[in-house]
């Protein structure tokens, strides 16, 4: 069955507005990652006390790290849920359209 040129109009409105979801969704997590680069000299251990004798722990850089990246994304994940939800629910509604229609899914 050929789908008629506006519901082909409308499924490309609504895979283009999927996209855009996914694309802000990548962009906080970049931001995040940015963030999280800029962190890291701050993050490493202070050279003196291995001067005194005693090596720095990596262990606690780790934890440095991943309570810093979980403080971050804390920070932005009312934002990364909705967007989640929103791209689910265009999901949805694209392969929905696609049923209904008999389209299939472009490559």
């Amino acid at each position: 069955m050929n789908p008629s040129p506006d519901r082909r109009v409308q499924l490309c409105r609504m895979e283009a507005a999927r996209r855009q979801t996914q694309r802000q969704l990548d962009i906080i997590q970049r931001q995040i990652t940015r963030r999280m680069t800029a962190l890291i000299p701050t993050l490493q251990p202070r050279r003196t006390s291995y001067r005194r004798g005693k090596p720095p722990d990596p262990r606690a850089f780790l934890e440095r790290y991943r309570s810093n990246l979980a403080a971050l994304t804390a920070e932005r994940q009312p934002e990364i849920d909705a967007l989640s939800r929103k791209l689910v629910r265009q999901d949805r509604a694209i392969a929905a359209l696609r049923d209904r229609r008999g389209i299939s899914p472009s490559p």
